[in-house]
């Protein structure tokens, strides 16, 4: 496995690419979790001018345990990017021949298309593991008191965002060996929340119950938005199992078609 592993990883570090795409996640996601806290104070600020006072200490954005499902949420809006360079990898596989280099070397398609996988699996815990030090460096910073049942609590939404995160790159290799064109595969997984929206809009009316099983909508129900609490409503601060469920069984569909489309074609 980590033989696979290090020849994707191989070809990948050797496109510059690879290193831009990957800079510009992980910027934006230390960045992005690290503004939170600008983006109170101007709130603050903002209400000050209107003469009403804002205590920011009503809104903990950055305080345990509640700091682990703001970043979580708000850091899934930033897979599209780590999916763009999936797209690019395998795409790249195809335009310069390497993947038929690799067939002809020894390595078996399956093997190639679990070198793929294995790569999104890293790309998912580095994910994990970037949130994981920024929530606990933020928390430590801004929460008014330190407490390790706090710090411990909320940790689940750890390994929903790891799925929610390697659903995504899954989809996006498959999208990228099924039409072989970075270009309009990267438009088609922009589109793909819209294309999805407008089929269920349609159906919504005859079969509600089918569209929270619809790919894009099971990822949202994984993990849901956070910030209505702080406006005294009641959100679903837990990860449910029918959604886990639903995700992991897209995540395999996407798998194996992959190595549908990899089996049967000619490469």
């Amino acid at each position: 496995m980590l033989h696979l592993l290090r020849i994707d990883l191989k070809k990948l570090t050797s496109y510059r690419t690879f290193w831009v795409v990957c800079g510009l996640y992980f910027l934006t996601l230390g960045f992005g979790a690290a503004s939170g806290m600008e983006f109170l104070k101007w709130l603050v600020s903002t209400f000050e001018d209107f003469g009403q006072k804002l205590n920011i200490a009503r809104i903990p954005l950055y305080h345990f345990p509640d700091v682990w499902m703001n970043l979580i949420w708000f850091s899934g809006l930033l897979k599209i990017v780590l999916a763009i360079m999936v797209v690019i990898s395998i795409t790249n596989e195809y335009t310069y021949r390497t993947l038929r280099q690799n067939i002809i070397d020894g390595l078996s398609r399956s093997e190639f298309l679990i070198s793929k996988i294995l790569t999104n699996i890293l790309l998912s815990a580095m994910s994990v593991g970037m949130i994981f030090i920024i929530g606990l460096v933020t928390g430590l910073i801004y929460s008014p008191s330190i407490q390790i049942d706090k710090i411990l609590s909320d940790l689940e939404f750890f390994p929903a965002y790891f799925l929610e995160i390697f659903f995504f790159l899954s989809y996006a290799l498959m999208l990228g060996i099924l039409v072989q064109r970075s270009g309009l595969t990267i438009i088609l997984l922009l589109l793909s929340q819209m294309i999805e929206s407008i089929i269920t809009a349609n159906i919504d009316d005859f079969v509600p119950e089918l569209v929270l099983y619809f790919p894009m909508k099971s990822i949202w129900n994984l993990i849901m938005f956070p910030l209505p609490r702080y406006a005294f409503q009641e959100i679903q601060d837990y990860v449910a199992l029918s959604s886990i469920i639903t995700v992991v069984a897209w995540t395999i569909f996407f798998n194996y078609m992959s190595y549908l489309k990899l089996k049967r074609s000619d490469i």
